[in-house]
C-alpha cells in the first residue's frame, strides 16, 4: 500500500535512544507511577503521529504475547483493557476466562519504525485478576511484587544482566519447518569472535545491536560465539524487572531482524548436536544504599558472606529449580559435560562446568553467575526463582556443598520429579501455579521421545514452547 498520505511517527535512532534512556532513568529512580502515567498519557494525546500502542505480556512459560491498541482507544480505556485468558496456555480455564491488562507505565519504549512499524510505542502489561489483584500466573507481576517488597523491607535493589546466546539459521521459520527438513542450515561457520564485516551473521549482529542501542539497552559488546552461526549481544545491568523485560525484547528484536533478512534467530538451547549449545548465563547482584552486598575485598574470591550465603541456598535447591531454569525437552541436551555444560551442582571461580560461577569483579561489578540457564526459559521465572531462593531459601545439610559431587538432571522427566517433589517450589510459586507449570512441561515431555539420543528429534523443536501455535498442535 502507498504510504504517501500517511504521517506516522518515525524517529531517528539517535532520538529513540535519548527518549528510551530518559525513560530508563525514570524507572531506575523509581519515579512515582502516577506521575509516569500522567506524563505518558499526555505524550500519547499530544503526539498526532502515534497510531497505536503495542502492549506486551508473558504467559506462564515465558512466551511473549502482543496486542496493538488504537491510541485513542487506549488513552480513554487504559484502566479497563480486558482479554480472554483461556486462550493463553497456563492461564485461566475457559469457564473463568476474563482477565485485564494493567499498564506498567515505567516500562514504556519508543520503537524503531523500520523494525516495529511506524507510529507505534510499546509498553509492558501486567495481568490483573477479576478481584483487582495481580494474577498469580503472571510471573512478571510476581517478580515485580517481590522486588518492591525487598526494596521496601530491606532497602535491597535486585540487579541482573543476562548473556543470551542464540543461533542464526538460513530461511524464515526454520524452527517451524524443522520437522519437515530435519536440519538447520548455518549462515556462518567462522566460530568464536570470527566474522567478516559483510557476512550475514555480522550484518545481523550489527543491526540487532543498533536496534537495542536505540531502545536504551546500553550495549557492552557483541560477537559470534563458539558454535557455527552462534551469536551473543551483551548489554548492561538493570533492576531485575527491567532486566527481564529486556530479555523478552532482546529475543523479539533478534527474531524480527532475522526475519527481515530472510533468516531465523533460534533460542533453542541445543538445536544442533556436536557443537556447543546456547545458554543464558544469569548474573545477579544486590545493592543497598549504593553498596554492592556481594563484594568483600577480604572475602573468599572477594565475595562477601552475604554473597556466599546466597550461593549456598542456590546450590541447596539446584535440582529443585532445574525445571524452571531449563524449561524444555531440548534444554537437557545442552547439559552435556562434553561441551562446557554447567551441569555440576557446585560453585567455582574457574570451572565452567559449575552451576554457579564467581566471576572476577570489583566493588562495582562483583556478582554471582548462574550458568545453568537455557535461553528459552521464562526470564521472569528465572530471576524470581534465583533471587527468592538466594534470599529466602533454605540451606541443605550437605558437607562441602560448594564442591559436592552432585549433578543436575540430564532429562526433563527427572527434572519434573524433582520439581514436583520439592516443598521449596510450592513455597516459591504456590500449589496452583506450580501444578499448572508442571502439567505444561509434562505434556511437552510426553510428546517427545523419552530418551534424547544423539539426534535432535522433530517433536522437541516442533512443540517447543517458543514456536507454539494452533496449526502445529493440530498436526500432532
Amino acid at each position: 500500500m502507498s504510504s504517501e498520505f500517511r504521517n506516522f511517527l518515525e524517529l531517528s535512532y539517535e532520538e529513540l535512544e535519548e527518549l528510551n534512556l530518559a525513560a530508563k532513568d525514570q524507572r531506575k529512580k523509581r519515579v512515582d507511577i502516577g506521575k509516569l502515567q500522567e506524563e505518558r498519557l499526555k505524550y500519547l494525546t499530544d503526539t498526532p503521529g502515534i497510531k497505536a500502542v503495542t502492549v506486551v505480556f508473558s504467559d506462564l512459560e515465558g512466551r511473549l504475547h502482543m496486542l496493538d491498541y488504537d491510541k485513542k482507544f487506549l488513552v480513554g480505556s487504559y484502566d479497563n483493557l480486558t482479554f480472554d485468558g483461556s486462550s493463553i496456555r497456563g492461564f485461566t480455564a475457559q469457564r473463568e476466562s476474563d482477565l485485564r491488562l494493567g499498564l506498567d507505565w515505567s516500562a514504556f519504549y519508543w520503537t524503531p519504525a523500520d523494525i516495529f512499524g511506524s507510529g507505534k510505542c510499546l509498553v509492558f502489561g501486567e495481568v490483573i485478576d477479576k478481584n483487582g489483584s495481580h494474577y498469580a500466573g503472571d510471573i512478571r507481576g510476581v517478580l515485580k511484587n517481590f522486588s518492591n517488597e525487598m526494596f521496601a523491607k530491606n532497602g535491597y535493589t535486585l540487579n541482573a544482566a543476562n548473556e543470551i546466546e542464540g543461533f542464526l539459521f538460513e530461511g524464515i521459520d526454520a524452527e517451524r519447518n524443522f520437522h519437515k527438513t530435519g536440519e538447520f542450515e548455518y549462515t556462518n561457520t567462522g566460530g568464536y569472535y570470527y566474522s567478516l564485516p559483510g557476512d550475514p551473521l555480522r550484518e545481523f549482529i550489527d543491526t540487532a545491536a543498533e536496534v537495542q542501542r536505540a531502545m536504551g539497552f546500553e550495549n557492552e559488546k557483541d560477537h559470534p560465539e563458539v558454535a557455527p552461526s552462534q551469536f551473543e549481544i551483551n548489554y548492561t545491568y538493570g533492576e531485575v524487572v527491567a532486566a527481564a523485560d529486556q530479555i523478552q525484547l532482546y529475543k523479539l528484536i533478534c527474531r524480527q531482524v532475522a526475519t527481515q533478512m530472510g533468516m531465523s534467530a533460534s533460542f533453542l538451547p541445543k538445536p544442533v548436536t556436536g557443537v556447543n549449545g546456547s545458554g543464558m548465563h544469569t548474573n545477579v547482584s544486590i545493592t543497598k544504599d549504593g553498596k554492592n552486598l556481594m563484594w568483600d575485598p577480604s572475602g573468599e574470591e572477594k565475595t562477601s558472606k552475604f554473597g556466599w550465603g546466597f550461593v549456598d541456598k542456590i546450590l541447596s535447591a539446584g535440582s529443585d529449580l532445574c525445571l524452571l531454569l531449563n524449561a524444555s525437552v531440548n534444554a537437557y541436551r545442552r547439559l552435556d559435560p562434553h561441551f562446557e555444560a554447567p551441569n555440576q551442582i557446585k560453585a567455582s571461580a574457574t570451572d565452567r562446568g559449575s552451576m554457579v560461577r564467581i566471576p572476577i569483579g570489583n566493588e562495582k561489578s562483583a556478582r554471582i553467575e548462574v550458568r545453568s540457564v537455557g535461553p528459552d526459559a521464562n526470564p521472569y521465572m528465572v530471576l524470581y526463582s534465583v533471587f527468592k531462593t538466594g534470599l529466602d531459601g533454605k540451606l541443605a545439610d550437605i558437607a562441602n556443598i560448594r564442591q559436592a559431587e552432585r549433578y543436575l538432571p540430564d532429562n526433563i522427566y527427572t527434572a519434573l520429579e524433582d520439581f514436583r517433589g520439592a516443598d521449596w517450589t510450592t513455597e516459591l510459586l504456590g500449589a496452583d501455579v506450580k501444578a499448572r507449570y508442571a502439567d505444561l512441561k509434562q505434556a511437552s515431555a510426553d510428546r517427545c521421545p523419552r530418551l534424547l539420543g544423539t539426534i535432535v528429534k522433530g517433536a522437541e523443536v516442533q512443540f517447543h514452547h517458543d514456536v507454539y501455535n494452533q496449526l502445529l498442535w493440530g498436526q500432532f
